[in-house]
């Protein structure tokens, strides 16, 4: 016998999804540019393939990101994932070896302990053909239930796995992981009681089965327990595509596409939209997110997105978010939820019309020289930065010019941070004629948004780009600059678009540990705190930014510095507003302690005899 009626909800269901998925995979390869099929294409028949099933076995099956935050966190996800996909994988084998190598229905080895009952598996009998498959089978199943069993306590102990919160589901997330939850005790059930009728199964279905065959009716009780196994099998994969695990199937796709050097683009797109799908909803990225400082909760990226895929974007839940980048630092996925909120963004303001006209046909005259400074917007807010820049330049014998010296445009990055992309490309085209018009060969910035903006978006021919932190390291390092070694305690604040945007953190500490002892932060590199000052959020107000930089500070602080040191002019703007420690840039730091030259020295020495 190899057919059951019972076996229909779950074959319903899976022809239902693999439809709903063909579907949908097929309107989002329609979506995609050509080029970006061409390149799909090509990398079905390359190398490079290989790396993508390496990637889908460590990050969609073992979880290796969910491991490295949390390892209790990582094996209740990886038994689920690994596990089913070992008892898909085992029992297919499983079912060709009874049925002599033949083709059987997709059902076939979901239910083959319906349709084949072995006898009992001795001890000794462990290393035969039947024995190590009920063992191995019993055994997988085994791992997949303690993982749920881990999934139930975290509901109500999510610490232990290393979460403060976790995500709240809509009603297609409860009804696809409540039949989830079941889908594996059901299965326990019908294979035990088939095997306490039959005096089958293996270790752990066998020795259930003798125990339920002792108690209960199990000629009544076993027919139900697969139909119950079947219909929460049907439902699973019915809810799955509206639910959280539709992240399930798409997590692969987005690998693949990524691998082939497809991404999100300068627009949203399909790309887009299999990234909105890919997410778990694990809530990883909620207790990492400074909003919650504000009270603003509802903001966080899991909690966005999922507004994203509900086709339900909120311009508030899209605004109240500071782009810092917490969230995408601990996504075990790797989505790009910056990309996706500007995005939205642009969609939110695509009626902004830019009125930067006047800019275009300027005459740009600019003087000539090795290096061009820009110190932007915040650069010239915070002078006592801008004043350090142009010292350290004349230190260390800089042939430089000062392109925004008598002011000038913004950058671009922030109108690209409201979505605004065509208005900031205006700006980006006006700085680029005027920067590639000093003919330098180093573009020096003090202000890491700009910094950002200027490597990732502006396209200068040669010049190489450098925020001024590197550049003051390089002189340091070069000999050009000769510090003074003090006995101050510091600690170092990592800028958001310095240290996670642009992957910049051991320069800056090795000067400041020239001039002073550096301590460490609880939170810092990656896990930095942003300062609450961001110009990426559209819609928060001075009293919620002041709780985020409080508590910024709060930990910066912990150890008590004589100094507070960051490299960014907004940073250093925010905290100083609310700080009773000294606060600099590390440009004012360096300046302050340039040691004297030999010359120099000898002449003060003079005039205190």
């Amino acid at each position: 016998m190899t057919f059951d009626l019972f076996v229909l909800p779950f074959f319903i269901g899976l022809l239902f999804l693999l439809g709903v998925l063909v579907v949908k995979y097929s309107r989002w390869i329609a979506m995609m540019d050509a080029s970006d099929r061409v390149k799909a294409g090509m990398a079905l028949f390359s190398f490079n393939l290989l790396k993508t099933v390496n990637e889908i076995f460590l990050e969609s099956l073992l979880h290796r990101r969910m491991f490295k935050r949390n390892p209790l966190l990582g094996y209740m996800h990886m038994s689920f994932a690994l596990g089913w996909f070992l008892l898909i994988v085992m029992g297919n084998i499983e079912s060709r070896v009874y049925s002599g190598g033949h083709i059987n229905p997709p059902y076939y080895p979901i239910f083959l302990k319906f349709f084949i009952h072995d006898k009992r598996v001795l001890p000794f009998e462990i290393f035969t053909l039947p024995g190590f498959f009920r063992f191995t089978m019993d055994l997988i199943l085994l791992f997949v239930l303690s993982g749920l069993v881990l999934a139930v306590i975290k509901r109500t102990r999510s610490k232990w796995f290393g979460l403060k919160r976790t995500t709240v589901h809509n009603s297609f997330d409860r009804w696809a992981i409540t039949s989830l939850w079941l889908i594996f005790p059901m299965r326990l059930l019908a294979e035990s009681f088939t095997a306490g009728i039959y005096k089958g199964g293996g270790f752990l279905t066998n020795t259930l089965g003798s125990i339920f065959d002792a108690i209960l009716p199990l000629e009544y009780m076993a027919y139900p327990a697969w139909w119950a196994y079947s219909t929460m099998l049907g439902i699973f994969f019915v809810t799955l595509p509206w639910s959280r695990f539709m992240h399930i199937p798409t997590e692969i796709i987005l690998i693949f596409l990524r691998n082939a050097g497809i991404d999100q683009g300068k627009y949203p797109g399909s790309f887009s939209e299999i990234e909105i799908r890919s997410c778990p909803r694990c809530g990883v990225c909620i207790d990492v997110c400074q909003m919650n400082q504000a009270g603003l909760t509802g903001s966080t990226a899991v909690y966005f997105i999922r507004s994203l895929r509900e086709k339900l974007p909120e311009v508030q839940l899209n605004s109240n978010c500071m782009m810092c980048g917490r969230c995408l630092e601990v996504c075990p996925v790797g989505i790009d939820t910056l990309g996706l909120r500007i995005g939205a963004r642009g969609v939110d303001n695509k009626g902004f019309a830019s009125d930067f006209t006047y800019l275009v046909n300027q005459p740009i005259v600019e003087k000539k020289a090795e290096v061009v400074y820009f110190a932007g917007c915040m650069g010239h807010l915070t002078p006592g930065v801008k004043r350090a820049m142009l010292q350290i330049f004349e230190k260390a014998k800089i042939d430089f010019t000062f392109l925004d010296e008598d002011g000038s445009v913004c950058c671009g990055r922030p109108l690209k941070l409201a979505g605004m992309k065509e208005a900031s490309l205006t700006l980006i085209s006006e700085n680029s004629a005027k920067i590639k018009n000093t003919e330098a060969k180093i573009l020096v910035t003090s202000c890491p948004i700009c910094y950002k903006v200027f490597n990732d978006d502006y396209q200068l021919d040669g010049i190489q780009v450098m925020h001024h932190s590197v550049f003051i390291y390089n002189l340091v390092k070069d000999g050009k600059l000769v510090l003074r070694q003090t006995d101050l305690k510091a600690v170092y604040h990592d800028p958001c678009e310095l240290g996670r945007g642009s992957g910049i953190y051991e320069q800056p500490r090795n000067v400041l540990k020239q001039i002073a002892e550096v301590a460490d932060v609880s939170e810092e590199r990656v896990n930095s705190l942003c300062c609450g000052g961001s110009i990426g959020d559209l819609n928060m107000d001075a009293v919620k930014r002041n709780l985020i930089r409080d508590k910024a500070l709060t930990i910066l602080c912990e150890s008590q510095p004589d100094i507070l040191v960051t490299a960014c002019p907004l940073c250093k703007k925010t905290f100083d507003s609310g700080n009773a420690t000294v606060v600099k840039d590390i440009a004012e730091v360096v300046a302050e302690n340039l040691a004297l030259n030999k010359l120099h020295k000898q002449t003060v020495d003079m005039v205190k005899l």
